[in-house]
């Protein structure tokens, strides 16, 4: 007989296609482009890096870390590839260069890490025969200097001692440290190193009286005074000295006035010039003077 209720086979459960709702969002966040790199990248590297940290937690550890890196950098500094053996000075005279040697005091050979450029650039800058230095490490192990040396142009006497200035009124060395190939013009007086400009412009001008000259005198800071060697004097004025001294000088072609018994010319006031004449002279002129009255009364 059949059974009058037929048998099921078991019932088969279909899988839902959609994803859960956490499967969704996370397949979601890798699509994201910054998710992806924080779990590939970023999550490694935090791990390293606190591992590493829990390593040098232990100060054994560090001392240790750092006492290689510190004879990996001076196997690296004593290559001798970074070895600097020699130092060549360009530009300067060879006393100063003796005397940057001497600043500097290397003791080669040296490595190249343990020469600070700017610094040392700085302390040649310092020195005042110095314009400007340039220091460079040049393959072959040499230090290559080279120096922009102030060029003087005056003697500056002062009231200690006759020193060297260049164009711009910079001192350069005193008088007695340099050996001048020819002779420089001199200037004297306070706030003269002030006004080297204006000086070398009045020593142009006078150079038909270069044979007679002995130098400038700066006055009150603020004028100049001709000297010559006799020790007479052309006072300039403090506005146009220029001017004011050629008309000095074209006098003297026309009339040879500083043939003259002249102690001073003076051209502070340029509209109204004052001779001074020698007591010998003004005693002449007043005795010809009285010969030429007596002459007329009579």
């Amino acid at each position: 007989m059949r059974p009058l209720i037929a048998r099921r086979g078991p019932v088969l459960t279909h899988r839902d296609p959609a994803p859960s709702i956490w499967s969704y969002r996370f397949q979601r966040l890798w699509l994201t482009p910054l998710f992806r790199s924080l779990l590939r990248v970023g999550l490694p590297a935090f791990a390293l890096v606190m591992g590493v940290g829990w390593y040098l937690s232990d100060p054994a550890h560090w001392r240790g870390v750092s006492d290689q890196v510190a004879e990996l950098r001076r196997e690296i500094e004593n290559r001798p590839e970074f070895r600097v053996n020699l130092m060549n000075i360009n530009g300067a005279s060879p006393q100063l260069a003796e005397d940057l040697r001497a600043v500097l005091a290397l003791d080669l050979p040296v490595s190249s890490f343990d020469l600070d450029l700017a610094a040392m650039r700085e302390t040649l800058e310092q020195i005042p025969a110095v314009s400007r230095a340039e220091l460079r490490i040049q393959s072959g192990g040499y230090l290559a200097v080279t120096i922009e040396e102030r060029v003087p142009v005056v003697v500056w006497q002062t009231r200690v001692e006759p020193v060297l200035l260049d164009g711009e009124g910079n001192f350069v060395a005193r008088l007695v440290d340099r050996e001048l190939v020819a002779p420089l013009p001199m200037i004297a007086g306070e706030g003269a190193d002030l006004a080297v400009a204006e000086a070398l412009s009045l020593f142009e001008t006078a150079a038909p009286l270069r044979d007679r000259m002995r130098g400038l005198v700066r006055m009150g800071e603020r004028r100049w005074d001709v000297v010559l060697r006799d020790g007479r004097r052309i006072l300039l004025p403090a506005d146009e000295p220029r001017p004011a001294l050629d008309r000095v000088l074209a006098l003297d072609d026309a009339q040879d006035v500083l043939e003259r018994a002249v102690l001073r010319i003076d051209m502070r006031n340029p509209q109204r010039p004052n001779i001074q004449l020698s007591p010998y002279a003004l005693t002449e002129l007043r005795r010809m003077r009285g010969a030429d009255i007596g002459d007329g009364n009579g």
